[in-house]
């Protein structure tokens, strides 16, 4: 599917599966594909405010979601109800797939966080991760997790920072 084809109007489910399991799943109007990059946008989909002590998620915040069929990652940008920046959420995830209307992702429990302007850049849930046992698993999917979550760093710290991934 190109670009120019795909329907602002059109919904997709998007399904986030943890451990071979549903975590959640939630509505989006799918913003373009072009055959890689799947571009979702979605209301804050978790149930009332989510504080992180560094950000907090709450009912209003709009997340417009870039999802790819070859990369091991998505890019979250979080907006405020009033449309400022708060930052990227991104997810060390196995590439996705879009079959009709559901956009299936499966979180491998690595994640970052980058502030608006670029100064917080954090991992996060490195301990679940290897709580995980993905290492012994699956050891293939593992090295990709990390080498996706050391990408994800590395483009949140250079210039453009994560924007200039997502031109």
């Amino acid at each position: 599917m190109s670009a120019n084809s795909a329907d602002p109007a059109r919904e997709v489910e998007v399904v986030l599966l943890k451990a071979g399991r549903t975590k959640i799943r939630y509505p989006a109007a799918l913003l373009s594909d072009d055959g890689t990059r799947v571009t979702v946008r979605a209301a804050w989909a978790g149930e009332g405010v989510r504080d992180f002590g560094f950000v907090r998620f709450e009912p209003g915040d709009v997340f417009t979601e870039h999802y790819w069929r070859d990369r091991w990652y998505s890019v979250k940008e979080v907006r405020a109800a009033s449309g400022g920046l708060k930052g990227w959420y991104c997810d060390v995830t196995r590439p996705a797939a879009l079959t009709g209307t559901e956009l299936v992702v499966e979180d491998l429990d690595l994640d970052l966080w980058c502030s608006a302007d670029g100064t917080d850049v954090r991992r996060l849930d490195e301990d679940e991760f290897e709580e995980s046992g993905l290492a012994a698993r699956d050891p293939r999917a593992a090295a990709e997790a990390v080498a996706a979550l050391d990408a994800l760093e590395a483009s949140a710290r250079t210039a453009g920072g994560l924007e200039a991934l997502l031109g």
